[in-house]
Formats: C-alpha cells, sequence, structure tokens
C-alpha cells in the first residue's frame, strides 16, 4: 500500500520515503488506537505510548544514517508526493527528507521517548495517564509532520496539530479553572500566529502559483534577484515571522508562555523547552531564500529575537516559581535562536545547534523541576527549597549539568552553541555597523543576565538553608524519572562537543540558502573573554545573595523597586493585552450586542407588536353573532359593488 501512495511511473520507493512516512504514522496511530480504546488502554496505554515514540527514534535514526551516507549535498534533498488533496500541482500532499528535517526529527523523537519515560512514573497516579500518552503521542506525530513538510501547505497542518496538543496538554487538568484559562489564552495566542500563516500562504499562492518549497524559493530567488518584488517578500516574510512569533512565545506574542507551565512538568520539558516553542525558528530558518531578499523583515526578526531575549531574561531574574523562572529562560533562549536566524544562512546553523543542544539542556532542567516536585508534595515555590543537593543527588547533579550548559561554562553544550550565535552577532553586514555592535551588546548581555537568574534558580532551590516545612520529606524520583534526566545530562555536557567534532555546521549547510558573511568587529576570543566574565560575574552575584553560607533567602517576596515589580508582573504583558486588545474588543462585543439589540431586535420586537395589535383588532369582528357576519357581508357587498361602479363609470 504504500509503495503504491509513494511510488510514481514505477519508480522504486527511496527510503526516505519510507522512513519519513514512517515515522509520523506510528505515534499517530498509536494516539488513535489509545483515544478510540478508551478506559480498556487504561492498563498498557503507557507501554504503547512509550513503544511508539521509541519506534519512531528508531526509523528517524535508520533515515539521518542512510542520508548521512550520501556524500552529495543536494542529493540529501528528497522530496516526494504521497497524495493530491485537489487535483493540481500546488495542493500535493509530500514531505521532504533533508539535514534539517532529520535533525528535528531526531531531536522530537529521542528528547520525546526520554520524555515518554519520565512521564510513566511521574503520572502512575493519574486516573487519565492513558490519554495523557495518547495526546502525547499526537503531538510528536503533528511536529513530525511539521518538519517533515515539503510544502507550507503540509507544514500548515502539523503546525495546527501541534496548536492542538498543545491545548489539550496544557489544559490537561481542567478542572482547575486557572488551568483551562491558560490552556485557552495559549490556543489564541497560537491563533494570532496563525493569521500570520495563513496570509503568507495566500499571498505565495496568489503570486507564486504554489506552496511548495522548492517553487516558492525558485520564485522569491528570481523576484529577488530582480528587485521588483522586495516588497511582497517583505510582507511575506513579515508575515511568516508573525506566526513564529505566535508559535515560539516571542514578542508580542509571548504572554501564553508562563501561564502553559499549568500543564504536567512533562508537558513543559516536551513542548515548551524541547520541540514546539521551536517551530517558529524552525519555520524562519527553513523560509531563509524569502528573507534573503527581505532585508526589512530580517531586520525586523533581528529586532524580535532581541527584544525578546532580554524581556525573558529581566522576567525570569524576578520569579520566585521554578517552573515560570524556566518557562522565561526557554522565551529568552528561543530569542537568541531567533535573533540567530535573523543573521543569514550562517547565524541559521548556529541557531539550530543551540536548538539541538537547548532541547537537552532545557528538557533536563524541566524534568529536574519535575522530580522537586515530586519529592516536594508539588511545592513550585523556590522560596520554599533550599538544601536539596543533599536528599536528591542524582537531581542535583543532572540539573546542574543542565545549569552549567546554558550558561555557556566550556565545556558544556551550550558554550559550542549559545557562545556562536553571540560571535555571529558582532559580524556586521556591509554598511550595517551599528547593527553588529547593537545585537552583540544585546545577546553578550544576555549571556549575563542569564547566568544571574538561572543561577538564582538552581542555588535557591539546591543550596542555602532548607526553608521547607515539616510535612515535606525530600527524597529522590524513582528510577523511571532519574534514568531519562542522567541520558539528557550526558547530551548538557558531551552533546555540544560532539556536534562540533563531527562538524555538524558543515553538514547542515547545504539544507540552507548561501549567503553574505561580513566582517566581525571583534575577534572572537575577545568576545568568547567578555562573555565569559559576564557569566562568571552573574553566577557570582547569585551565589552572594542565595547560594553562599549565610545567604538569607526571605520566605515571603520582600518589598522590591518598581523594575522588580513589573518583572514579577512579567513587565506588565497582560495588563498591555487587556488594555490594548482585550477591554477594546469587550467594549466592540457590547456596543455591536447594544445595536443588534436596539436595532435588529428592535425591528422585530416592533412588527410583532403590529401583528399582534392588528391581530387583536380583527379578533374582535369573530364574536359569533350571526348578525354581525351577515353586517359584515353586506358592508362587503355594498363596498365591491362601490368599487364596480367607480371604475365602469
Amino acid at each position: 500500500m504504500l509503495n503504491d501512495l509513494i511510488a510514481t511511473q514505477g519508480e522504486p520507493v527511496p527510503a526516505g520515503a519510507q522512513a519519513a512516512w514512517l515515522v509520523i504514522a506510528i505515534p499517530l496511530a498509536s494516539a488513535a488506537l489509545l483515544l478510540l480504546a478508551g478506559r480498556r488502554a487504561d492498563k498498557w496505554g503507557h507501554v504503547l505510548g512509550v513503544t511508539a515514540s521509541s519506534a519512531a527514534f528508531v526509523v528517524g535514526l535508520w533515515a539521518f544514517i542512510g542520508l548521512a551516507g550520501i556524500s552529495d549535498g543536494a542529493a540529501r534533498v528528497q522530496d516526494f508526493e504521497l497524495f493530491q488533496w485537489i487535483p493540481g500541482e500546488a495542493w500535493g500532499f509530500g514531505l521532504r527528507v533533508d539535514q534539517l528535517s532529520l535533525t528535528f526529527v531526531l531531536l522530537v523523537t529521542f528528547v520525546g521517548t526520554l520524555i515518554h519515560l519520565y512521564s510513566v512514573a511521574y503520572m502512575s497516579h493519574d486516573p487519565d495517564r492513558r490519554r495523557f500518552f495518547a495526546y502525547l503521542n499526537f503531538f510528536v506525530a503533528a511536529m513530525l509532520l511539521l518538519v517533515l513538510a515539503n510544502s507550507y501547505l503540509v507544514l500548515f497542518v502539523g503546525w495546527e496539530g501541534v496548536g492542538l496538543a498543545s491545548y489539550l496538554l496544557i489544559g490537561f487538568w481542567n478542572q482547575r479553572l486557572d488551568y483551562a484559562v491558560a490552556a485557552k489564552k495559549a490556543f489564541i495566542a497560537n491563533r494570532v500566529g496563525d493569521f500570520g500563516m495563513l496570509v503568507a500562504m495566500m499571498i505565495m499562492f496568489t503570486q507564486f502559483g504554489t506552496l511548495r518549497f522548492n517553487g516558492v524559493f525558485a520564485a522569491a530567488g528570481a523576484a529577488g534577484e530582480s528587485g521588483a518584488e522586495e516588497g511582497k517578500l517583505t510582507v511575506i516574510a513579515l508575515a511568516l515571522l508573525l506566526a513564529a512569533c505566535g508559535k515560539s512565545a516571542q514578542f508580542p506574542l509571548q504572554s501564553w508562555l508562563g501561564d502553559a507551565m499549568a500543564g504536567p512538568t512533562p508537558v513543559s520539558a516536551l513542548i515548551h523547552a524541547a520541540t514546539m516553542v521551536t517551530a517558529g525558528v524552525y519555520l524562519v530558518v527553513r523560509s531563509g531564500p524569502i528573507f534573503e531578499f527581505a532585508p526589512t523583515a530580517r531586520l525586523a526578526v533581528l529586532i524580535v529575537g532581541a527584544v525578546t531575549l532580554l524581556f525573558g531574561a529581566i522576567v525570569g531574574c524576578a520569579k520566585d516559581d521554578m517552573k515560570k523562572a524556566l518557562a522565561a529562560s526557554t522565551m529568552s533562549q528561543i530569542g537568541y535562536m531567533m535573533l540567530a536566524a535573523g543573521l543569514g544562512p550562517i547565524g541559521g546553523i548556529f541557531a539550530i545547534m543551540h536548538l539541538v543542544t537547548h532541547g537537552f539542556f532545557k528538557a533536563g532542567m524541566f524534568l529536574g523541576a519535575g522530580s522537586v516536585m515530586h519529592a516536594m508534595a508539588d511545592q513550585v515555590d523556590m522560596r520554599r527549597f533550599g538544601h536539596l543537593d543533599k536528599y536528591m543527588k542524582i537531581t542535583w547533579l543532572t540539573f546542574m549539568a543542565g545549569w552549567l550548559a546554558i550558561l555557556g561554562i566550556p565545556p558544556f553544550a551550550g558554550f559550542f552553541s549559545k557562545d556562536k550565535i553571540i560571535e555571529q552577532a558582532f559580524v556586521a553586514p556591509a554598511g550595517q555597523l551599528w547593527q553588529a555592535w547593537v545585537f552583540g551588546l544585546v545577546a553578550m548581555l544576555g549571556a549575563g543576565l542569564t547566568a544571574f537568574y538561572m543561577s538564582r534558580l538552581f542555588f535557591m532551590v539546591f543550596h542555602g538553608q532548607a526553608r521547607w516545612t515539616d510535612e515535606q520529606h525530600p527524597h529522590e524520583s524513582p528510577a523511571l524519572m532519574t534514568i531519562p534526566m542522567i541520558v539528557l545530562a550526558f547530551g548538557s555536557v558531551f552533546l555540544g562537543l560532539i556536534l562540533t567534532l563531527v562538524k555538524f555546521d558543515e553538514y547542515l549547510a547545504p539544507a540552507l540558502v548561501e549567503g553574505h558573511h561580513g566582517e566581525p568587529v571583534l575577534n572572537a576570543y575577545v568576545i568568547m573573554a567578555l562573555t565569559f566574565v559576564l557569566v562568571v560575574a552573574g553566577a557570582w552575584l547569585a551565589w552572594t545573595r542565595f547560594g553562599r553560607a549565610g545567604a538569607v533567602v526571605p520566605v515571603l517576596p520582600p518589598p522590591a523597586d518598581g523594575l522588580v515589580r513589573a518583572a514579577r508582573a512579567d513587565l506588565y504583558q497582560d495588563t498591555v493585552n487587556h488594555a490594548v486588545f482585550v477591554r477594546p474588543g469587550q467594549a466592540l462585543v457590547r456596543g455591536t450586542t447594544r445595536a443588534d439589540s436596539l436595532v435588529v431586535d428592535g425591528a422585530v420586537r416592533g412588527l410583532a407588536w403590529l401583528f399582534q395589535r392588528t391581530g387583536s383588532v380583527v379578533a374582535r369582528l369573530q364574536n359569533g353573532f350571526v348578525r354581525s357576519y351577515a353586517a359584515t357581508m353586506l358592508a362587503g357587498v355594498i363596498l365591491l359593488t362601490a368599487i364596480v361602479l367607480a371604475v365602469w363609470i
């Protein structure tokens, strides 16, 4: 059946096509089975969920090894069509296997499998664990479809799928009103971004006649070379950026990410650290040929990334909720990736590299946070922890690996990815010297802030004086939770070095458009040294305030100045959204409702009154007396006779 679907004109089915189809179909079939089987699958649903994710990883690894064995970079790009929705070249349902898509396949399935395994123990007492694994499998399938699509049309199907899965998983415990509201908030924010995706697709189709990557990129390149269509390419690129901002929680659509921590902790690790929030970065990098000829849109990507990385870092400095501090960190790190994606093809390579390393160390820290919650009766307030390193050695060590990785301490993973982004930010395009200084300094400042707020989190949770209550009894988590944390910690330590040694940048480069390099405004070693000094200073400041012996961490947040209060309130992003969008929207609805009531309903009520009064008058003639009916008939005859005579005469 697979051969019949894919093969055309008697050609054999390529191995990449089989792998791409299977890697999506396996978790999707598992999700469908778990949902349709209902309670009958409660006893074995989690086993099927883990097996499906593991099998998808094995198939993806097989495809990756096969692709890596092809020496010709162009031959590594394999496009194929499964079927056509509507007759016409633009409407085919096809997949693309190349270096970029398979990098995401391995990240999603490998990290996803570890999170599935962790969830077996974490969700062991939840009566709806089977449904939880169904949603996880559905998310994995949707994300894989998104990154394996060969057109914006198919990508949009996966794009909507991960949005739906995110809504279901954030609101998994929707019996709590605030959790249900958080899920709705994420869903609405993503719909705003989806509007951008739809606009971009409509313009592409009307201008280029296709939604396939190959056709769109070729047409964009031709239009860009001529210079006549830069305005249209800019509009398309800006619409794609809006879509990316919604999915990746970038400014100004970032407000949903902190509230999304309402979902179970494995959800935070899978969707909001390693995969879904990186979909926007994937979209911008995949659409590089469009942004290459839309410099205004590329500058907008840089600005969005720079603003978001500082926004998330400032918010993270003031958060006491452990998961929300990690969410702010995710926002900031995705900002780094977006900044890199706006720096051109070379920056795009480093964006993907940081995306991969971030998927490991951030997922590891989220699982570490879940381990702490598991041991501390679901407490998330960092002011109620302290000195957990004595009781949770594995969690402490694995979290430490992620902490050092995100700080960029050599030789941990973040040093080989985030520092490369900072270095690339100091490269000035021709005639744009200011750009290198502005975005380079912003990226460097973000590294210092990251060191402070992540060190603050680490020290407040694991070091200093114990601040928990007598009802809490910290202990290490079971093996099903600690083993995935150990594997992710291994990646936090060694993955950056491994990717550098295997020349991951050279492997990925053929999948991206060629571009101009520019000239660095600072020596790479100077940038590295200055960044390291800022990181050490930020970590040392956090140590003196929260980690060293004798440091006092108040159980209740102390009074603070205006900036700290603003950071605790997410820089008033919800206040702004309510003032700019929610309240005007509510006023519009109230006005429309009032107009509907006065005009439409008023007209209906007026007609009803008129017919009611007319009926009342006519009803008086129906009194049941024969003489009244005879008089009425006589009056009618006289009236008709008068009319006939008047007309005749």
